[in-house]
């Protein structure tokens, strides 16, 4: 038995199948039958392709009669439904019109009337979703599945991986992990946690032997107007930038999907408030703060000054 990884460029991300087997010849057929799963995901789930059913969904915005959608997407809904109510509001997969009006690469805050503007197409609770029909009734909605499809490709492909019989495995889409099993003799793998304020190196590590494990962080992209940093991370109930929250969160959970949602989440608190959330979730989470400290429950190390997984979007 050998671990072979293999790398592509997919969901925008680089991503990584590291995988035990008996020769990577051996190993090509499921990493293709991967690499399929992969494409037809993002093929339907991606908002920059005009073909997929998320660009069919946001054109039918305004139309009363709204369409009907397949079985999986009614699973992904139903699963986004319930993290915007426990979430308070801070999950809202209707957010994504922000984007039209935070640009982080012109170090410039939206204007107040365009950010009203998007702020009135915001909200989970103005689409009607009763299965199967899903309902955006205001022109210029939109629904943006790219806050979670990442994580659940990640759980999909690892469960498609157990499935042809591969026991030994770790998928990595772009940060967002999901484990196929341990090493053969048992041993975790091994996953860096990116340093915030450094990205490119690890300020943590976290032993992963089955699940998923996610990032989430406020250095993916940011601008700093009049010596005010701003992240990437708009919440949804004001449609800003927040501030005050974590540098980065790390959560482990059963499924990638579980624990990029609530890493995601987490971030949308305070400092004190997303420890107390994560608490109360009772998944092993690692939290560092704005001054780079360490909290939470997962099994955490100093970083090793090499290594082959790192958890967390990669820095722009």
């Amino acid at each position: 038995m050998r671990l072979e990884r293999f790398e592509v460029r997919a969901m925008g991300s680089p991503c990584s199948l590291q995988l035990w087997g008996e020769s990577r010849d051996a190993l090509r057929p499921h990493v293709e039958a991967c690499l399929r799963e992969i494409v037809r995901l993002e093929r339907k789930y991606s908002r920059y392709r005009e073909d997929s059913l998320a660009s069919r969904i946001n054109r039918s915005a305004g139309d009363e009669r709204g369409l009907e959608v397949d079985v999986e997407t009614a699973a992904l809904l139903d699963f986004a439904e319930t993290a915007h109510r426990e979430s308070g509001g801070r999950f809202d997969p209707t957010s994504g019109v922000l984007r039209r009006v935070w640009r982080f690469d012109s170090g410039r805050l939206p204007e107040a009337e365009a950010l009203e503007s998007a702020r009135a197409l915001v909200g989970w609770s103005k689409l009607r979703w009763e299965r199967p029909r899903l309902v955006l009734p205001r022109p210029g909605m939109e629904l943006d599945f790219g806050g979670f499809v990442k994580e659940y490709a990640a759980d999909r492909v690892a469960g498609l991986c157990r499935a042809r019989g591969l026991r030994s495995g770790i998928i990595d889409l772009g940060g967002d992990l999901a484990v196929v099993g341990p090493h053969p003799d048992g041993r975790p793998w091994q996953v860096g946690i990116r340093d915030p304020r450094r990205p490119e190196s690890a300020i943590a590590r976290i032993a992963l032997a089955g699940g998923g494990l996610a990032t989430s962080g406020d250095y993916e992209r940011f601008m700093i107007v009049d010596g005010v940093r701003y992240s990437h991370l708009l919440d949804p109930r004001s449609g800003l930038s927040f501030r005050g929250g974590p540098a980065a969160v790390s959560v482990v959970a059963d499924r990638c999907l579980i624990a990029g949602v609530t890493s995601t989440i987490a971030m949308l608190h305070s400092e004190t408030e997303s420890r107390g959330f994560l608490q109360a979730m009772t998944l092993p989470h690692l939290v560092v703060d704005q001054s780079g400290a360490l909290h939470g429950t997962a099994i955490r190390a100093k970083a090793p000054t090499s290594r082959t997984l790192t958890s967390g979007p990669a820095a722009r």
